[in-house]
């Protein structure tokens, strides 16, 4: 490739190339440059017509894609804008100054905001809309790092006050006028609406935020309109997989309504991003190639007349060959130093500056702290039409900061500037505060009346209103009588359905509901058949931007592939963070679009919060509503799949998202339930919380619900069957008898049906009554106890002393406990500390990796069927001096159990 690069850049004939060149000038400057591209795509189809090789160059010459006489101009007062932007940028440091002079070592960042304050400045000022009865609003993934500028606008504006920027990350003190370190809408709720500082998260998001917003146009739940998603992200950020992972998809799909802005100021958290390259280059040649309108922004407008004078193109040489480490010293050392080492690498360059001082050399500016270069590619970029732009901003990390920090590699760790760097920030921006006051660091208003903050805003009122703003509560819509779930509550019969089965009904009863149905979004990531989804994508269709531009093979079949425009079911491919950040699109949609929907996303359970809980802890922090389905759930019930494919702890996982309530339901009206339970938080009440439920493929019969049953299930735990030792009369009787040996036993998922079966034994070979308690959420059982024992702490002189659900189901039942589920033990173990009188209690579970096998064998290499369950009840009454070792000898013997076998979690 290199050799034919040379051969490439060899001119034969010198004088041919300038009559081509001057060809293609005369074409641009009387029919436009479209009409020049167009007669070089057929030069250079011709040529490879012609069996020419013609290598894809997705890079563009290291400058502005923009230029200056192609620029927008900015209708703002470029004066008072800069005004506007130095007080900005010296309460966001002073902000972080103050916090860290403090005992406690509050940390903070100074210059990624430093570096971006003219990105955000002109966004504010001229682009971004706030939601308003005149526009929808676009939506802002700010930066995270960038926060303490987001705040210190809003100080200025008024919405913020000084006390509340002095509790800058001290929410616990703030007493609520803290601010949180980064953008947390579970913190600020009605300010922040994203939570992007867990880098790549965001612009996964952003994605399939925009993809979202399309879906709601097509499908007439909103009307059509420009707002944009605007993603403001890092170049070093760009290494993290989600960063880029998704953006094929923004091509393909030609999202207009998307916009990805990064802060080139090549630098990360250690160092140079791309030291030995160009990182610039780099994410042109990646977006270009994903069908996204790139828009370079490397020089600011001092750069524009020696670029003019450039006739020779040395200084667009220099440009391309200078790597990204020695852009960052041109910064650091200042402008003798460029003079030197930078245009003084050919003579063509050092002349285009022998007239300029070192001061003027190091002026020089950087395309993302133009204010007039940043206008006319936001500019551009709003009107571009069918594809998403991303521009690629060149700044200075630290920009600013002087001798503090300005492009030198601690940047990013700074917190802290001495006083002789504060005044040289004062001084540089022009702050009007006293010597004498400096060593405070004292935040600057210029007063309600000052012409900045009557210019801030009008800007504001002009565009709908302020920044950052979120809107906490939607329209409530109704639930459904869990009436409407009848086929869910009443029993199977002879008919064997897995509770996967009942979920797929259940939502297809849900669809058809007036209100509920149309709000319903289906997301898989590419396994609909799997479970038994197929039927949705005639019923309702799969969503597709463009239609379906073919016949399916199988549109001879009842149930079709068929793709819609208007399609109701987001299929997202092989890709469950894609297809989670689309659910997480669906699921605060009532924040972001006014129009609160019910998103359901099913997928192996195993593939689920283990591999996306980054974003699982962000759809909690952004307060997202909706059911995720852990399909083919457990560890024993995925037969035949093996290690990766079964899960056994992601109840565990969800566990410790404090607003999801996770479930693992037996049976259909369990599923039915907790549905029911969810619609009518989530879309009636509005509450911020979201829902996990497993589900499996194991078919068996499902009996009619219990009366009364549906309080418990919801808290998670019922009554199921009570104590007995079989279904004769003599049984009942013997139940009755005081010298019967009594057990409490506890299941969930298909587990529960093995611990059914467990109690037959126990009663038919060794005479015990079991009581049996199906418990579909050892989770909110666990909070539950929790919140019941810490109340009890904090009340120690109430009368009435507060009792955990479990304890109160189990008064009265008398006997120790023994909890078996599909999941490790630590699971059912959550519970313990609830056990009432000190009984013994006994948690199995499916500790270890997963295999291959039967589910028969699976249960009983994990010991948790239907004899070690028995086996574990015998040994816990024996314990309890209620049977003896003679029994767990016997049951040992008479069931085929190895004292010996190999302990599951260590083989």
């Amino acid at each position: 490739m290199n050799q034919l690069n040379d051969i490439l850049d060899q001119d034969l004939d010198p004088v041919e190339t300038q009559e081509w060149t001057e060809s293609l000038q005369a074409i641009i400057q009387s029919d436009g440059p479209e009409r020049a591209h167009y007669l070089l795509e057929r030069m250079v189809e011709e040529t490879r017509r012609a069996g020419g090789h013609l290598p894809f160059q997705p890079t563009t010459e290291y400058i502005n894609t923009i230029p200056p006489h192609m620029e927008a101009k900015s209708p703002g007062d470029p004066a008072m804008e800069w005004r506007i932007r130095s007080l900005v940028r010296w309460n966001a440091m002073a902000m972080v100054i103050r916090a860290n002079r403090k005992p406690g070592d509050l940390g903070g960042h100074i210059a990624s905001f430093a570096s971006s304050a003219t990105l955000y400045d002109v966004g504010f000022n001229h682009f971004w809309r706030a939601p308003s009865d005149e526009h929808p609003g676009d939506l802002i993934f700010h930066q995270g790092h960038s926060s303490p500028g987001v705040y210190a606008r809003s100080f200025l504006e008024g919405r913020i006050s000084a006390e509340q920027l002095d509790h800058f990350r001290m929410e616990v003190q703030g007493n609520g006028k803290g601010l949180s370190s980064y953008p947390h809408p579970w913190l600020m709720p009605d300010y922040w609406q994203v939570p992007t500082v867990s880098m790549g998260l965001g612009p996964l998001q952003a994605i399939y935020q925009a993809q979202f917003m399309k879906y709601l146009e097509h499908r007439g739940l909103i009307a059509p309109s420009d707002r944009k998603v605007w993603c403001f992200i890092g170049d070093g950020e760009s290494d993290e997989p989600e960063t880029l992972g998704a953006i094929s998809l923004a091509g393909r799909e030609g999202l207009d309504n998307l916009i990805f802005v990064v802060n080139c100021n090549l630098q990360r958290l250690d160092g140079p991003v791309r030291g030995n390259g160009k990182i610039i280059q780099e994410l042109e040649g990646v977006f270009r190639g994903a069908g996204w309108n790139a828009i370079k922004l490397c020089w600011g407008s001092y750069w524009d007349p020696l670029l003019a004078r450039d006739t020779k193109g040395m200084l667009r040489k220099l440009m391309m060959e200078t790597v990204d480490g020695e852009y960052q010293n041109c910064k650091a050392f200042g402008g003798k130093y460029t003079r030197e080492h930078f245009f003084g690498k050919y003579p063509e360059t050092a002349q285009l500056v022998a007239n300029l001082s070192d001061d003027d050399i190091w002026r020089l500016n950087r395309g993302g702290h133009d204010p007039h270069k940043v206008y006319a590619a936001y500019h551009r970029a709003v009107n571009t039409k069918g594809m998403p732009t991303v521009i690629l901003a060149k700044t200075v990390k630290g920009y600013g900061m002087g001798s503090a920090g300005e492009s030198q590699n601690i940047t990013h760790q700074q917190k802290k500037m001495d006083d002789a760097a504060v005044r040289a920030f004062r001084d540089r921006f022009n702050i009007p505060i006293s010597d004498e006051d400096l060593p405070s660091v004292p935040y600057y208003h210029p007063g309600k009346d000052s012409p900045e903050v009557q210019y801030m805003l009008e800007r504001r009122k002009a565009l709908g209103g302020f920044l950052p703003q979120r809107r906490m509560k939607s329209e409530a819509l109704a639930t459904p009588e869990l009436s409407a779930l009848e086929q869910l509550t009443k029993g199977t019969g002879e008919r064997e359905i897995s509770t996967t089965m009942a979920f797929v009904r259940g939502m297809n009863l849900l669809l058809r509901d007036k209100v509920i149905g149309p709000r319903i979004v289906p997301i898989v990531a590419d396994e609909a058949r799997t479970f038994g989804m197929e039927g949705m994508f005639r019923q309702i269709g799969i969503y597709a931007p463009f239609g379906q531009k073919y016949k399916p093979m199988d549109a001879d079949q009842l149930m079709y592939y068929r793709e819609d425009e208007s399609g109701q079911v987001l299929q997202q491919g092989i890709s469950e963070p894609g297809a989670f950040s689309s659910w997480m699109a669906a699921a605060t949609s009532y924040s972001i679009s006014n129009v609160p929907m019910l998103p359901f996303y099913i997928y192996y359970s195993m593939f689920g919060f283990q591999r996306i809980g980054d974003l699982a802890w962000a759809a909690g922090d952004m307060r997202a509503r909706g059911f995720l389905l852990g399909g083919t759930a457990g560890r024993t019930t995925l037969n035949g799949e093996g290690l990766q494919h079964e899960d056994g702890h992601s109840h565990l996982l969800a566990g410790a998202v404090p607003n999801c309530r996770s479930y693992d339901p037996t049976f259909s009206f369990e599923v039915a339930v907790i549905l029911q339970d969810g619609v009518r938080r989530m879309l009636t009440e509005q509450e911020d919380t979201y829902y996990y439920i497993t589900l499996m493929n194991e078919n068996y019969a499902h009996p009619d619900m219990p009366k009364g049953a549906e309080p418990g299930i919801v808290k998670g735990m019922y009554l199921l069957r009570e104590s007995g030792m079989g279904n004769g009369e003599n049984g009942k009787a013997k139940s009755k008898a005081k010298n019967v040996p009594q057990v409490q036993l506890m299941g969930s998922g298909t587990i529960l049906r093995e611990v059914i079966a467990a109690a037959e034994l126990l009663e038919e070979e060794f005479g015990v009554a079991s009581t049996i308690w199906s418990c579909p959420s050892f989770n909110e059982l666990r909070r539950d106890g929790f919140d019941v024992e810490r109340w009890n702490r904090l009340h120690p002189m109430s009368k009435k002393p507060r009792k955990s659900w479990v304890a109160e189901c189990l008064e009265g039942h008398a006997g120790p406990v023994v909890a078996a589920t599909d999941y490790v033990r630590a699971y059912a173990d959550q519970i313990r500390a609830f056990i009432p009188d000190g009984r013994k209690f006994i948690a199995l579970g499916t500790d270890g990796y997963g295999r291959s096998d039967s589910r028969e064998a699976l249960r009983g290499f994990f010991e948790v069927d239907r004899y070690w369950v028995a086996h574990a009840a015998i040994a816990a009454l024996a314990e309890e001096g209620k049977m003896n070792p003679e029994d767990v000898a016997r049951a040992i013997k008479q069931w085929k159990l190895d004292p010996e076998k190999p302990n599951p979690t260590t083989v």
